[in-house]
């Protein structure tokens, strides 16, 4: 009977890709959340902040229970989603990797291989990918951008009628004086509209809830109840990216494309806790550590029709499948040196298939960039997770020292009990795996400033 439903799994994903090669393409639209809770989502038990419209991805779709991201941080986050590679293979490794945060040109985007394949390729919202003309959303790929190129950026319009700063449309100044999260949900519904006719690629890069903490008074009186500020703010800022992803959701349907669409969501790292009053629980770690708090997130896949509704899949996916699994619903042709470290999670999330989608995930973390020495890292294989303890933010670690932990994610998602030394043979064997991995990959770029690792033709 298992080896019947793998089948049967396999010639469903099957068809649907030979689907898209036969010119019905499907719309792709992936949305990310920027420095989103674990914690801070209805459909992960968040009782004091309502997430209806985020949750309906999950009633309708399948939520990833295990669901990765291959960095703690927000721009090598958005570059492997990007890729479908570790981006620690081109440096990528920090958010100071090179000036400005740019990915290397070296590396092909989903939205340049979407583009290719027919697809009209929209950003909506935040990009950290690079701020020069090269580097510019326009320059790899997008047809259409609407947002800011930095890190962060604020919400709210300046004061006496001015605009939200450094937004922008397409390479000029948006002018843009709505506040910022209803601005991008508006953005990204007059995108669908525009090309409805599809195929369209849209990817929706929510800033929330990313500092600085602003939010308006409609949101924030909806959290009187709360006391402390800084969750009060939070939870204002994740209820109004709820309802602009809820208005690009109902322009799907209204637009007659939602069962034609494929809809992702993820955030692109865990919540910072202390400064953005988020919350990992009940998972251990915050932003910028390799704990399960600091690399695990919301992750929601919905294409009505096609994927089961209600459904829970309890392996283990990371960013990285997001672009291959697009590729291959979109029907689009990959050169066949194309190496990508992401798989298409289609056989899974359909069901039937046995197995994990991946044997073994990595995590590599230089930080501060000017630590080389103290990574932060990780490796989990099945439900074994070994890990470099070092805190994220410790730059006085000794040059080389390290505390490893080992754990059993399927008795301890907490990583309360470390049980390197009951089983020292299994710490040697994920200890020799990560460095073989890690040999793999190019140096990171220790700054911004600092010697480049970026390739030849980079400059």
């Amino acid at each position: 009977m298992k080896l019947i439903a793998t089948l049967f799994a396999l010639s469903i994903a099957s068809a649907l890709c030979e689907f898209a090669a036969a010119g019905q393409k499907p719309n792709i639209v992936l949305i990310v959340a920027d420095d989103l809770g674990s914690g801070d989502v209805g459909v992960h038990g968040c009782t004091d902040i309502p997430t209806p419209h985020i949750d309906s991805l999950a009633r309708d779709g399948v939520r990833c229970s295990q669901g990765y991201v291959s960095a703690p941080q927000c721009s090598p986050t958005r570059a492997g989603l990007l890729t479908g590679r570790y981006q620690q293979r081109f440096g990528h490794e920090h958010n100071r990797s090179y000036p400005d945060s740019a990915m290397p040109l070296t590396e092909t985007t989903l939205a340049e291989r979407l583009k290719a394949a027919g697809y009209a390729t929209g950003l909506i919202g935040k990009w950290h990918l690079g701020s020069d003309e090269k580097h510019h959303p326009m320059s790899r790929g997008f047809d259409e951008f609407f947002g800011f190129l930095g890190g962060a950026n604020p919400y709210l319009p300046r004061p006496n009628g001015g605009a939200v700063p450094r937004v922008m449309r397409g390479r000029d100044d948006a002018n843009e004086k709505e506040y910022l999260t209803d601005a991008l949900g508006r953005e990204a519904a007059a995108f669908v509209e525009r090309h409805k006719e599809g195929p369209f690629f849209l990817y929706v890069a929510f800033n929330a809830p990313h500092l600085p903490l602003e939010a308006t008074p409609k949101y924030l009186e909806r959290f009187a109840s709360i006391e402390d500020e800084t969750r009060r703010t939070c939870a204002a800022m994740i209820l109004a990216m709820d309802d602009a992803v809820g208005v690009l959701l109902a322009t799907l349907e209204s637009a007659g494309v939602e069962e034609n669409t494929l809809v992702f969501f993820i955030s692109d790292n865990g919540g910072p806790t202390r400064q953005n009053g988020s919350r990992n629980s009940p998972l251990t770690g915050v932003k910028g550590q390799v704990h399960e708090g600091g690399i695990r997130t919301p992750f929601l896949v919905r294409w009505k029709g096609r994927l089961p509704a209600g459904k829970v899949y309890e392996r283990p996916v990371i960013q990285l499948d997001i672009c291959p699994t697009a590729l291959a619903v979109a029907g689009a042709s990959v050169p066949a040196d194309t190496k990508f470290d992401g798989v298409n999670l289609l056989p899974y999330l359909i069901g039937g298939t046995a197995g994990d989608p991946h044997d073994v995930l990595y995590w590599r973390f230089t930080f501060p960039p000017n630590r080389p020495d103290i990574p932060r890292w990780a490796i989990r294989q099945g439900d074994w997770k070994l890990l470099s303890d070092v805190d994220s933010h410790d730059s006085d670690a000794r040059p080389g020292h390290r505390t490893l932990k080992l754990i059993d994610l399927a008795t301890d998602p907490q990583e309360a009990t470390d049980l390197s030394s009951r089983h020292p043979e299994k710490v040697k064997e994920l200890d020799a795996a990560w460095k073989k991995w890690s040999a793999e990959l190019v140096n990171p770029a220790p700054d911004a400033g600092g010697p480049s690792r970026r390739p030849a033709n980079e400059g």
